[in-house]
Order: C-alpha cells, then structure tokens, then sequence
C-alpha cells in the first residue's frame, strides 16, 4: 500500500472517522491502493467525577489539519467523494444557525445513569413492558445514551437546553457543518435510544419522555415549543453536495458529494470483510467492540448483546463494548510509570513467569465505571484477587491482559449460542497489535485471530471511504481487497486446560465482584 505522499494520478474516496480521542483520514483509490492518510488528536475534559466533554470547535480544527495532510498528497481535484464515521452516543446540541450550545458529552460521560434509569421505567409504561424498549431498539438504554444525556442537561442546565433546537450525534453535527443539512444514518441513529429497528425510524413517544422532537417540521417548531430536534434518518448511503463555506475553509471544491456513512463500529466492520455469518470483528481501542454479522434482525431474549443495523452492507451487527481495555491498559501503565504505554506494558505481561501450578492473581478489568459487554452491569468496578507479596508488575500486567480476554471471551461464546460459527476473529487496533496479546486472545477462545499486515490501517476511516467508493462508483467493489493481506496466530492446544481452569476462575470472581458492588436497597 503506498503511503509515500507521491501523486500517482486517479480519482480517491476519503473516509473521515471522529473517533474518541482523534480524527482519521484516508484517501483511497478504488482497488483499495491508501494513497494518503492523516490524522489529528484533541482533548477530552474530565474536571469531574464522570466527566467526559469536548469542543466541537475542536473537531473542526483537526478537521482542518486531516484535510490538509489528505490533499498535501492526493490533490482535491482527484476527490471523487468522501464519507463519514463516528463515536457514538456522542451528544451535541445546536443552536437554529448550527452552533454548539456548550460541550460535547461523549460515550465515555458516566453521569446519566439516573436518567437512563428513570427513562426505561418510563418507556416500559408506555411500551407495555420492561423489555419492550429492548425488543424495539435492539439497544440497553443506559445513562450513556442521547435521550438519557438530553434528560440530565434539562436538569442541570435549563439555559443551555433553552436555546437549542437540534439534538445531533457527533458524525451528524460534522455531516451538518460540511453540508448544512441536520440528517442522520440507522446505525448512529441507535445510539439516541428511541430508533426502532423494524421501522426503521424515531420512536417519537420515547423521544417525547426526555423532551426531544422526533417529527418531520420546520426547525422553528423546536424553538416554539422548547424542545430539540432529532436529525432526519437516511441510507448511509445517502449523498448532499459540500457546502461552500466548508469548501473555502478546507481548501476543497464545492459540491464534492459527502455521503453519511455511519457509526466507528459497523464501519470498522465492513473494512474488515465482516460480511457473513460467522464472520467476527475484534476492535480494539479505548474500548474493545466484539461484533458479528447476523443476516436477520435477532434481538436476544437475554439482551447480553447490541443489535445495530450495518452501513454499507446488508444485515446487523450484534455487539458488545467492553467499555475499559485499551483505557485500562493505559491506566496500569502510567501506574507503572511504563513510558510508550500499552506496547511497554504488553512487553512487561509477556515477561511474567508462567507458572501453571501456581494461582496468579486476577484482574476483573471494568475501570470505566460499569461495563457494557455481555453482562451490561453498571455496578462492577476494577478489582484484582489473589495478591500476594510474590506478585509484583509484571504479574500485574499479565492479569490485566488475560482479564480482558477472559471478558473477550465470554462475548464470543455469546455469539456462538446464537447460531454463529465460531469462525476466526479479525482483530485490528493498537491493543492488537501485540502477538502477545493476539496470542493469549486465540488461546483464551480457541479461535483463530487474523491482523492486518498495515498496523496503522485507521479501520472506521477506511469503511467510510468503502461506502463512498460502492456509492459511486459504476462496477463492484470488493470489501475484502481493501482489508489487505492478514497475519494469522492460531490458538496453542497444548494451553486450553490452563484457559479453562482461568475462565472458570474469572467467573467465579465476576460473580463476587458484582454482588459487592451492587447498590444494597
């Protein structure tokens, strides 16, 4: 793949990705050939217990340095088009000319838990069930959700909610400020909490629970009556010309046609190949998203998974969120002073002697405040078992890896009791990178891991340029050629005893944590 920065001629797709801690860019021919790619950081503010912002003003700029970096190598007038991704539930609020009034809450803000609660008591009076809300959204609606952060802005700050009249995700308000259209795709549109799947469209008497609009109208109608406006939902698929405004400010042509694209996850999906049944996506980063292909709309009756419908390719993907991995890793390394963090640290659990008639403590990685994966359970926090003076960093670091693929573990064989294949999982991020890590993740499920040889491939980014380039272009385009040639790491038959005997220990002290955790009535 070239990334050399050398002109070499031909119409590019650019995908732009608005992740968590970064923007992405990659521009790519249509045979998948990555001419250029980019990408620029920003902040996250956490003042407060819980707290995770930004500044939408931010996004722009990195917005500006990506496109910049993009074009330095593949001129604007090869753009053929460019397309969208983006974290989600990640909520901003505007005001009728499009400006932000205040922050950015993102996925990562743990304060809306009253909200999230009190919202599925009362949708479940409206809908006829507590499982109704599940059954329709394919989704756990918890305080991490556009509705429940709306609910808790009302509360806590009346002024800001006063002024606004469109309540967007962080992809929709970047799709706005390019296209000056307020639209919305179905897979971002999960993560408001009041899509429903079968439909296809808002639920508007959830919506109306948190004091959101869902109804087609005139933007004025919003401000006459106090309350926001959710973005209407097309394809992602679906296309508006570049504004010219956003074209002076990054230097683009007007009228590039900019396609919707859709959320980080099902977009990292489709660059992985992740198109049939059986297929599995392993996404590691801030968090790790497990996600599989399902050809038909199949909520589980448990709700230990995340239904979302995919962009760019037929089907769903069942999900889960390991909410503190690559954040966790991170945490332990800076504890441990480990400078370049997460590839120290995977070197360090690497080191550890491996002693199998010996008991290492364990790490029941749920630092984020909760976790979202197949045991949805808001309660549990990071806690490590079995310490002794014998133990020392190493130790540490090894626990905490195999935590995490102890929990990786026990989503894939969710997956499985649901029909799918246990087929080879296709890992990408910076936690996979490691062969350690990708060795002990084949080990702990008896899969095989599959990695692409470019590291530094930005997956979501590259999905979004994957839709535009099917959009647009007159003949096939093949997901698969775009992911590039795999590493493998099959699984070490001789350590499945040793796995099982750690799988049934981390269960047992998964099920401790979480009654000492749980709020006592």
């Amino acid at each position: 793949m070239s990334t050399d920065g050398v002109d070499r001629g031909g119409d590019v797709f650019v995908g732009l990705d608005l992740g968590t801690s970064s923007l992405k860019g990659v521009a790519v021919t249509p045979d998948g050939e990555i001419v250029a790619r980019g990408h620029a950081a920003y902040r996250t503010t956490r003042d407060t217990a819980g707290q995770a912002e930004q500044d939408p003003a931010a996004w722009l700029a990195a917005l500006r340095d990506v496109v910049r970096r993009l074009t330095a190598a593949a001129p604007p007038p090869r753009w053929r088009a460019l397309a969208l991704s983006g974290m989600l539930p990640t909520l901003v609020l505007t005001d009728g000319e499009g400006v932000p009034t205040g922050p950015a809450i993102t996925w990562q803000d743990a304060r809306s838990e009253p909200q999230g609660d009190a919202l599925r008591v009362a949708a479940a009076r409206v809908l006829g069930g507590q499982d109704e809300l599940y059954r329709h959204t394919g989704q756990r609606i918890d305080g991490r959700y556009l509705l429940p952060m709306f609910r808790r802005l009302r509360e806590t700050d009346p002024d800001r909610v006063a002024g606004a009249t469109r309540l967007m995700s962080a992809k929709d308000y970047l799709f706005w400020w390019l296209t000056r259209e307020c639209l919305t795709d179905p897979s971002t549109a999960s993560g408001a909490g009041c899509y429903d799947l079968a439909s296809g469209d808002w639920m508007p008497r959830i919506a109306a629970l948190a004091g959101v609009q869902a109804v087609d109208g005139p933007d004025e109608a919003s401000a006459d009556h106090g309350e926001p406006r959710l973005p209407a939902i097309l394809p992602s698929a679906a296309t508006r010309p570049l504004h010219a405004r956003a074209a002076s400010h990054l230097g683009l042509p007007v009228g590039v046609p900019v396609y919707l694209g859709g959320a980080d996850s099902v977009l990292a999906m489709l660059a992985l190949g992740v198109t049939k049944t059986g297929d599995v996506a392993y996404i590691t980063g801030t968090s790790t998203v497990i996600a599989g292909y399902c050809e038909r709309l199949s909520p589980d009756p448990a709700q230990r998974f995340l239904v979302t419908p995919l962009a760019g390719a037929r089907g769903w993907g069942l999900e889960m969120d390991l909410v503190s991995t690559g954040s966790a890793v991170r945490w332990l390394a800076g504890v441990l002073g480990l400078r370049d963090g997460e590839h120290r640290l995977m070197h360090l659990a690497a080191s550890a002697p491996v002693d199998d008639s010996a008991a290492p403590p364990s790490f029941l990685p749920f630092l984020g405040v909760g976790e979202q994966g197949a045991l949805w359970d808001p309660s549990l926090r990071g806690t490590i078992i079995g310490l002794d003076l014998s133990h020392g960093p190493a130790e540490l670091a090894r626990a905490l890896v195999e935590g995490i693929v102890l929990e990786s573990r026990r989503c894939l064989e969710v997956l499985e009791s649901q029909g799918s294949p246990p087929a080879p999982l296709r890992a990408a991020g910076v936690g996979a990178s490691s062969s350690y890590f990708r060795q002990q993740l084949a080990d702990a499920s008896g899969r095989e891991v599959l990695f692409p040889a470019d590291t530094g491939r930005p997956l979501s980014a590259l999905g979004a340029a994957l839709v535009a380039a099917r959009s647009a272009e007159t003949g096939p385009v093949d997901a698969r050629a775009w992911s590039g040639p795999w590493e493998r790491t099959a699984p070490d038959a001789s350590r499945r005893a040793y796995w099982q005997r750690r799988w049934e220990s981390h269960n047992r002290r998964v099920a401790q944590a979480s009654d000492l955790y749980r709020p006592r009535a």
